[in-house]
């Protein structure tokens, strides 16, 4: 029944596409989407982030683009996750994580053979995503998430997260709600595997080639 009214409710609040498409010749940001397989993240560039967010940025190497995810604290963070640790995700989170990875290139290049999704956002939409991201963080009274760890690959870490992790809130439906808070048209309660998110940025954008 829960499942049935979330779906109807986020059938209903549309996407501010004032706010998503920019219009002619007003400038445009990419974000990326990438296919992980079991989830998605998130690549945007680092340029495109306004000063004093994002600070746990610093904690990286200065490169040109940052990727974020985020999941279950368990799960995500395990070398080699298995059902069980997905079904404790699924029906007992103990708590959430971001994934964050400095990157020295764009993720087409970096990803290789994994699928990579370009979408086009306006300035004041790539803005929303991005305070999106930040408010995800779990900060204390210092204003800054303290580091967990390194994080799964490159130069990355994994930081404490606002949010529940639960069935019907997953790594790739936390995507799909930064790129609605975006204005883009993209339904998260039809998004809780990769699968159905990178079919749904394939509406929004031509896929990246590998």
């Amino acid at each position: 029944m829960c499942g049935i009214a979330l779906i109807v409710t986020a059938g209903c609040l549309g996407p501010v596409a004032a706010l998503y498409r920019s219009g002619p010749g007003d400038p445009s940001t990419p974000v990326w989407v990438v296919d992980h397989g079991w989830h998605t993240g998130l690549v945007v560039e680092r340029a495109a982030i306004p000063a004093g967010l994002w600070p746990e940025q610093d904690d990286l190497a200065p490169a040109p683009y940052l990727e974020v995810g985020w999941g279950d604290a368990a799960f995500y963070r395990a070398q080699n996750p298995g059902v069980g640790l997905a079904l404790k995700a699924a029906f007992g989170s103990a708590g959430s994580v971001l994934h964050v990875v400095a990157l020295p290139a764009p993720p087409d290049r970096i990803f290789d053979g994994r699928q990579v999704v370009e979408i086009r956002l306006s300035r004041p939409g790539s803005q929303a995503l991005v305070r999106f991201v930040d408010e995800s963080f779990a900060r204390g009274e210092r204003g800054r998430t303290p580091r967990l760890g390194p994080g799964l690959y490159g130069n990355s870490a994994f930081y404490p997260a606002r949010g529940r992790y639960h069935l019907l809130n997953t790594c790739n439906t936390w995507v799909a709600d930064a790129l609605r808070s975006a204005g883009a048209p993209i339904t998260p309660a039809y998004a809780m595997t990769a699968g159905n998110v990178m079919w749904q940025a394939r509406r929004l954008a031509i896929p990246v080639s590998r």
